[in-house]
């Protein structure tokens, strides 16, 4: 097989959680632009109706699929809705997330609990349903989680909560990889550093001199740094690589 059939997503159906916006859309962009059928969800309609036009621009064909990850009985729905309309999942990106702010003896219960509802949670509660409708009956499966890079190191003050459920997103990927090779599915997980991008957004001026001045490579992510690792991870290219997390961080979680 060569290398360019081994990236090809052409008849690959993609799922893509928090795919409206910010690095879900990235990688919605580069996975389509490799011949993925792609599936977004998300909570709001209208910021997945402004993704669609957008990947539409691009010559990329996608449907959305409205759904509050953070209620765990929203899921199964959805995700039959997904199979209903493609048939199968071959792709799973695991990318919704959420943030709260809070020195560590302040921390609200409530923003502890809403970490770990959305980042933990939901994506178990997904990536068990696409498992057991479509990627275990049919032997095979690509899944993708989207850690951090808060997730591998400490030194991210006031952020125990996020901190700790990207850092639990890491050992389900872990885990994962373990239990499911049998059933030919993959499991990684990328690592971003910081992206002027989706959640980051309102604070990274905040941070931006602080964050590039401890970066070899003197910048911060932008619009197409996730995108080589994220086709890499959900093709054929990768079918010898399960288990593992890969920063995509300039080079910052290792100063």
């Amino acid at each position: 097989m060569n290398l360019k059939s081994m990236l090809d997503l052409t008849g690959r159906v993609a799922l893509i959680t928090g795919g409206s916006r910010g690095l879900g859309l990235q990688m919605a962009e580069a996975l389509g632009e490799m011949g993925a059928t792609l599936a977004i969800t998300a909570r709001k309609t209208k910021g997945l109706a402004e993704a669609l036009e957008h990947l539409d621009k691009l010559g990329i064909k996608a449907t959305s699929f409205p759904c509050d990850l953070s209620k765990p009985e929203l899921i199964p729905p959805m995700v039959q809705q997904v199979l209903e309309r493609h048939g199968k999942v071959d792709i799973l990106v695991n990318n919704a997330g959420a943030s709260w702010s809070a020195p560590a003896v302040e921390y609200p219960l409530e923003g502890w609990q809403k970490l770990m509802d959305m980042n933990l949670t939901a994506a178990f509660v997904v990536t068990q349903e696409v498992a057991r409708r479509s990627m275990i009956p049919r032997r095979y499966g690509k899944i993708i989680n989207i850690a951090s890079i808060a997730g591998l190191r400490g030194g991210y003050f006031r952020y125990i909560g996020y901190s700790t459920s990207k850092a639990g997103l890491v050992n389900f990927t872990r885990a994962l990889a373990s239990e499911w090779g049998e059933h030919n599915i993959t499991v990684n997980a990328i690592a971003p550093g910081t992206f002027a991008a989706g959640m980051m957004l309102s604070r990274v001026d905040q941070v931006r001199d602080a964050v590039v001045a401890r970066t070899p490579l003197g910048r911060l992510g932008d619009d197409d740094d996730l995108k080589g690792l994220a086709v890499l991870l959900a093709s054929e290219a990768s079918r010898y690589i399960t288990g593992q997390i890969v920063a995509v961080d300039g080079g910052n979680s290792v100063t």
